[in-house]
């Protein structure tokens, strides 16, 4: 009797203590590299040595998602990888940047200084 009540007790405080609580999703972020000419091999390692790959992030929202997929066209390897065109899902639903772009990285801000500069 008393370990039914202690199973009990145990279940309805494991409701209470998650009730309210957004669970995380999946947030597949794709990324399609362009790479500096000679470097492929090196700029596709992130992606286990092909072009393109997605890898999953956990966000608790689609605003967290598309905060994820912006921050991923970072570049900081500019005479590695020329250019990247990322995308992502929430839930397997396409998610769109904050001007209604499929690829993040047209919003990005340091496009102009930290893409096409391998040349430079």
């Amino acid at each position: 009797m008393k370990s039914r009540y202690l199973i009990s007790t145990s279940a309805v405080l494991l409701l209470i203590a998650t009730a309210g609580k957004a669970a995380a999703a999946e947030c597949a972020i794709e990324y399609i590299r362009t790479a500096c000419p000679g470097q492929e091999t090196v700029s596709y390692s992130k992606c286990g040595g092909t072009q393109s790959c997605v890898l999953p992030e956990t966000a608790a929202s689609v605003e967290v998602c598309q905060a994820a997929a912006l921050k991923a066209c970072a570049n900081d390897r500019l005479k590695i990888t020329k250019s990247k065109v990322v995308r992502a899902k929430f839930d397997g639903k396409a998610v769109m940047s904050a001007s209604g772009k499929e690829d993040f990285c047209a919003d990005y801000e340091k496009r102009a200084t930290e893409f096409d500069q391998c040349a430079k």
